[in-house]
């Protein structure tokens, strides 16, 4: 237990200086290191043709997200169709499949990641470069420039200007998604990560036999992936593997990298909203709860969806080691002892509390990698990471978290000004018809994807053929499936069957459509907010930089999910641990 805090008390140490420096980017604010990225992006702009000064409202900037991440999709699931013709590629593998091919570029340019292939022997090395990685960047700059977008759009600096999609993609790669991961590229190396070009070995075991050790530029995937929120790995057990992470520094690392970006998107949102009109004009409402040091750390409005956020994850974190370190019940019952707790599908060098904070992170920050088999977690330790996913607004990746919590903060004060009386505000800025009506089709989109599809599988023969754990934990299977698919994740109950026709094409549907609708419904309720004019706090206002709200917000969260997600949830992980105890 003292390693998870220690970890976790890090991580805040190391978020919040990140986190007021993607600030100062995302507001165009000097850095230190201004002098040289300033060169680079202006080579860029100019070979490019983009304007720096050209801004964009929240149509604009959508479509030109869609369209950047279209064609980036038609480029890349023709490269992985010809892989077997291109260069780099020593160990001879052929072209996908053109249903995989499909699922797996629609699943890399939607950040999910998302993997019905084992790498080491679905993609060539040049396939894993200029089709995974560079999409691991290219998504991942897309997503955070989107919430930029978002967070512009809250704070209300200007009725129209959302900021250019291209500039902010540009600047959050050359200046927080390359230099970060040639600096943790460099520690993974220094792990023992594999970083080169060379064809597979085969050695000789101690046992007589022959075994295929992975070769490849697996530490340049490794350390984007993570950075970028990806998941992805570059072989098929991804970083459960000592190829890909060898050690418990190395585990660190890429557990570090996958919390710190989303975390300081969070921070970001504070201190911009703080700069905006309304919080300038307001100093009537004096805070509660909070220090000079927290305020300046976080912003006002920070904190307490970095509270909220963060109550959450510790909640489900508790529960999945706690249910990890109890073992199997059935084995319990017949008097084995489990001191270790549940260790299947767990590697000896991580043990229960690494694994399980590696597994709540991954699900929580979507991010989709694992140290551990998430189909062998106990059945209540398996409920954290799908209903995290399910829920879809613990931090989240690329800034997904953040603008799925805002929607669920827009509903709770328009919850709470129903039951006082008062016109909802949020921000400033009066929360009416227009902005629910966008608010409640964006969060009922996340479990109609889930739950739809999920329906279709079960209640077909393609579906059923797919479960390999028949009973509760193959409804569970399904799930996690459609539920990875829908939250942009990518990782999986890996006992599932999922490289067919039908899985490829309709996972590949809930990721497209889990992506783009919620990110042009989201800019969209942006655009509405930030053309209104700002109104003045009152006493009788909702205050929502408070702990108070923040526990508004928890509480707001985990009702929808009991109403949309418990009865299915009580079908597979619930009812499989009653099971197990009976």
């Amino acid at each position: 237990m003292w390693q998870i805090i220690v970890t976790l008390l890090i991580y805040l140490l190391m978020v919040i200086p990140v986190g007021n420096y993607l600030y100062r980017i995302a507001s165009n604010k000097k850095t230190f290191a201004d002098p040289v990225f300033d060169r680079v992006d202006n080579f860029i702009y100019k070979i490019a043709g983009i304007s720096y000064r050209t801004h964009m409202n929240w149509k604009s900037y959508a479509l030109s997200l869609i369209k950047t991440n279209a064609l980036m999709i038609l480029v890349t699931y023709l490269i992985s169709r010809l892989q077997g013709m291109t260069l780099f590629n020593p160990n001879q593998i052929e072209g996908m499949d053109p249903s995989l091919s499909f699922n797996t570029v629609i699943s890399f340019m939607t950040n999910t990641n998302l993997q019905h292939y084992s790498g080491e022997s679905g993609l060539s090395y040049f396939s894993q470069m200029a089709v995974i990685i560079f999409m691991m960047f290219v998504s991942a700059a897309s997503g955070y420039a989107a919430c930029v977008a978002f967070i512009r759009g809250l704070s209300g600096h200007s009725k129209e200007n959302m900021g250019n999609f291209y500039v902010d993609t540009v600047r959050i790669t050359t200046r927080i998604l390359i230099p970060f991961s040639l600096v943790g590229g460099l520690l993974l190396v220094w792990q023992g990560v594999p970083q080169n070009l060379n064809s597979n070995l085969i050695v000789d075991t101690l046992e007589g036999t022959k075994q295929v050790i992975a070769m490849g530029p697996v530490a340049a995937l490794e350390i984007i992936k993570h950075l970028g929120t990806n998941g992805g790995g570059f072989l098929g057990a991804n970083s459960s593997t000592p190829i890909e992470n060898p050690t418990i520094i190395s585990n660190l690392i890429e557990l570090y990298s996958m919390m710190l970006l989303p975390g300081a998107c969070v921070i970001t949102f504070g201190k911009m909203v703080s700069e905006s009109k309304a919080n300038k004009q307001d100093n009537l409402v004096k805070q509660t709860g909070q220090t000079s040091f927290i305020n300046r750390a976080f912003g006002k409005q920070g904190f307490s969806i970095f509270t909220a956020m963060g109550l959450i994850f510790v909640l489900g974190l508790a529960l999945c080691f706690w249910a990890e370190s109890q073992g199997n019940p059935v084995l319990a019952q017949l008097g084995l002892n489990q001191a270790m707790g549940s260790m299947e599908g767990k590697e000896l060098r991580f043990g229960i509390a690494q694994s399980a904070l590696f597994t709540t992170t991954t699900t929580s920050f979507t991010t989709g990698t694992v140290n551990n088999m998430h189909d062998t977690l106990t059945p209540l330790g398996g409920l954290v990471p799908l209903l995290h996913m399910m829920l879809n607004v613990v931090f989240g990746g690329k800034g997904v978290g953040l603008m799925n919590m805002i929607l669920y903060a827009i509903l709770s004060v328009f919850i709470c000004g129903l039951m006082i009386g008062r016109t909802p505000e949020y921000l400033g800025k009066k929360i009416e018809g227009r902005e629910m009506k966008l608010t409640a089709l964006c969060i009922i989109i996340h479990p109609l994807l889930i739950l739809g599809f999920s329906a279709l599988a079960i209640g077909s023969d393609w579906g059923r053929e797919a479960i390999t754990n028949p009973g509760y934990h193959g409804l569970s299977q399904i799930l996690y499936e459609f539920s990875s698919s829908a939250a942009n994740n990518g990782s999986g109950f890996e006992g599932l069957a999922d490289n067919t026709l039908y899985w490829n094409i309709t996972t590949g549907l809930v990721m497209f459509f889990g992506r783009y609708l919620s990110i042009i419904i989201q800019l969209a309720i942006a655009g509405s907010l930030m053309r209104k004019q700002f109104i003045n706090q009152s006493s009788g206002s909702l205050q929502t930089n408070t702990m108070s709200f923040a526990l508004i917000l928890v509480m707001i969260v985990y009702i929808f999910a009991a109403l949309t997600f418990l009865p299915v949830l009580v079908l597979g992980p619930i009812a499989e641990h009653l099971t197990l105890l009976s």
